[in-house]
């Protein structure tokens, strides 16, 4: 039997689990980790028209540190573009994707904090620079909501930027 992502409710939800290593935290058994970096390396071997549009765009923007990584694996999922930092993903949406599959897929996605942005093939490939900059502008437009957010205080100690450990380091 052929196993499934599902969600889990509020009530079950457990920490999430310690990271071993890289990508190798969220419970997915090795041999399965393995095909899913192979067949993502593979994707990005063979992109798809709107796929091969969309990365000549992002690579020429200067993005620094937020650059959009093609065929990421995130969890048991492989996206299209990812930026990890800013916890974005962006989807492009092919004919023959399954939409149910796609649905389960962006809950599991988004129950662990990913923005997901859906763009159709075909949507790209009619104005590829358009779709990029509207891309972009979803990015930045994130991280401004991300920076409006107030940060939670360390773990350890309520007061906001106090040292660990309760330590004064004034003199």
């Amino acid at each position: 039997m052929k196993k499934t992502l599902s969600l889990r409710g509020p009530a079950e939800r457990v920490e999430a689990p310690v990271l071993q290593r890289k990508g190798r935290g969220w419970n997915i058994a090795e041999s399965r980790l393995d095909t899913l970096h192979e067949t993502a390396r593979e994707m990005r071997r063979n992109p798809t028209p709107a796929q091969e549009l969309l990365a000549e765009r992002f690579l020429a923007a200067d993005l620094g540190r937020f650059r959009l990584r093609r065929q990421a694996v995130i969890g048991s999922a492989i996206v299209d573009f990812a930026c990890q930092p800013l916890k974005f993903v962006l989807e492009i949406d092919e004919a023959d994707a399954d939409p149910a599959l796609e649905s389960r897929r962006d809950a599991s996605l988004e129950a662990v904090g990913i923005k997901i942005m859906r763009l159709s093939a075909a949507d790209v490939i009619a104005d590829p620079d358009g779709a990029a900059d509207h891309v972009l502008a979803r990015m930045k437009q994130h991280y401004e909501d991300q920076r409006a957010r107030p940060r939670a205080a360390p773990r350890g100690d309520s007061r906001r930027g106090a040292p660990q450990g309760g330590r004064s380091y004034q003199r």
